[in-house]
């Protein structure tokens, strides 16, 4: 007796789709119908409702599904029609290939798909090719809508400028976030400077309307930007297809209109005629010739060494040793012989980073539960004056350390969210050096100099230029700062005796 066919049903509707009466209901009855009328067992349904379809490779369902397949939970999945698994071409072809690795089979019923048979397969190519070209197309469309919509002054999508809101899809000044963006083009005139007046915003306690601190970068957008003076533009810039990348369109596509003005033409090419001056007078710093190892060259004698303009030595300041640039060059990469990471040492790193990183993630989780516990007393005690409960001296005395408390914690809980940010990142660059690391001798002469500098900023410790000999030392593994501040490293030691000549 053949063993009866385990399958599964996928079940995706867009928003669209449902607006059109297509319900997600509708689609699991009838692939309930169709593999009771085969006699196969239904032993799961995926369900993605209102997902759109240009991509559900890396969707939690997907995963589900495909690690289902793998198991052999099922052997084949149900769905209404090839655009409701995806609309992707590649995407569509890729799970043709996953089933068919699998032994398992696609089943669509609108197109009346086996993937199991070769002309099957076919057609799901050719028919995959077609939902792809549907999906181009009506991005086509919505394309070519966009410049009639800017002109019609329809929003287009996203959010409105700071200091604007959309009202009955006309864009008008928004009353909280208007007078601080003009106080923006007042300030500059004065102060003008960039970085001088986000840090007074800050301070003043204004923030962006995602409640991030305001930057120069932020306050260079928001004066660039013609709304405040009464033109918005629309239909100005357009993706590079390279993640949130954008660049502008040519200035005969843009779509210029007239909204309420916050500040006046006059104030806002005042601001921006400041900007331009300042971008046109401000000179680029001359570019330093990189050494390799500037930063970790010392002399015995304890003074910093560095290479004059006019010559190619590292030259102390003090009592004028020196070692040619090529020199050391030449003994650090003989050094790198004995240079190996053995998977012990990877693995104290990894621990020894995750460990920072954690006591760090549970320091921020204890602050922010003293804040909420402190806000929840802050509360309590309000009440208590509010109803009398307090005198207002003793209200005072114990309602201002409180807050004062709470300042810090403000303060205090970015900060460190930060150093975890920071952490996180220099973890994982150094890791990918480390692995990278491996065979640094045979591959050093093939490496640019940057890549030499990152290596040797992430090896190295220091390099002591003696009467004769170089004192090398390497950390086998790269610098975790822990919360004490202390430094972890492991050092490996190289003396190499040489000429100094």
């Amino acid at each position: 007796m053949a063993k009866e066919k385990r399958v599964g049903i996928w079940i995706r509707v867009s928003t669209e789709d449902q607006a059109q009466g297509e319900s997600p209901e509708h689609h699991e009855k009838q692939a309930i119908y169709y593999a009771k009328g085969r006699g196969w067992e239904v032993v799961k349904i995926y369900r993605l409702n209102a997902i759109s379809g240009k991509s559900v490779i890396n969707l939690a369902e997907t995963k589900e599904m495909l690690q289902d397949v793998a198991e052999g939970k099922i052997t084949g999945l149900i769905f209404s029609k090839l655009a409701r698994l995806a609309r992707n071409t590649r995407e569509l072809l890729e799970f043709s290939d996953y089933f068919q690795e699998h032994s398992a089979d696609l089943i669509s019923l609108h197109e009346a798909i086996d993937t199991s048979t070769p002309a099957g397969r076919l057609f799901y190519t050719m028919v995959a090719a077609m939902a792809q070209w549907e999906r181009e197309e009506i991005a086509a469309r919505v394309s070519a809508s966009v410049p009639i919509r800017a002109k019609l002054g329809k929003p287009l999508g996203g959010q409105s400028p700071f200091g604007y809101m959309w009202e009955e899809k006309e864009l008008k000044p928004d009353p909280n976030e208007a007078p601080v963006r003009k106080l923006i083009y007042e300030m500059f005139l004065d102060c003008r400077r960039k970085k001088t007046l986000a840090r007074i915003l800050n301070e003043k306690g204004y923030r962006t309307r995602k409640g991030a601190k305001f930057t120069d970068t932020t306050i260079d957008r928001l004066i660039r930007d013609p709304t405040a003076k009464g033109i918005r533009r629309a239909n100005y810039t357009k993706s590079t297809g390279q993640g949130k990348k954008w660049e502008l369109k040519p200035e005969d596509d843009w779509v210029l209109t007239e909204v309420e003005p916050i500040v006046s033409e006059e104030l806002w090419e005042k601001c921006n005629k400041i900007l331009d001056d300042q971008k046109a007078t401000r000179k680029k710093p001359a570019k330093r010739p990189a050494y390799l190892f500037s930063s970790f060259v010392v002399c015995h004698c304890g003074g910093k060494m560095y290479v004059p303009s006019n010559s190619p030595k590292y030259t102390c300041r003090k009592c004028r040793n020196k070692i040619r640039t090529d020199d050391l060059e030449e003994i650090f990469h003989s050094q790198l012989k004995n240079f190996f990471l053995s998977p012990k040492d990877i693995e104290a790193y990894l621990s020894q980073a995750d460990k920072v990183i954690k006591e760090k993630e549970e320091l921020v989780q204890t602050i922010l539960k003293e804040r909420k516990e402190l806000k929840a007393r802050m509360d309590k005690l309000y009440s208590l004056y509010l109803d009398d409960g307090i005198s207002k001296a003793g209200f005072a005395e114990r309602y201002r350390p409180m807050e004062e408390r709470m300042h810090q914690i403000d303060d205090q809980a970015p900060e460190l969210q930060g150093e975890i940010d920071f952490l996180k990142i220099q973890y994982l660059s150094s890791d990918e050096i480390i692995y990278e690391a491996r065979d640094l001798y045979s591959r050093w002469n093939d490496l640019t100099e940057e890549e030499k500098k990152k290596i040797i900023d992430t090896i190295t410790d220091n390099i002591v230029i003696g009467k004769g000999v170089v004192d090398i030392n390497l950390c086998y593994l790269p610098t975790i700062v822990g919360i004490n501040g202390k430094l972890a490293t492991q050092r490996q030691g190289f003396i190499a005796a040489i000429s100094m000549n």
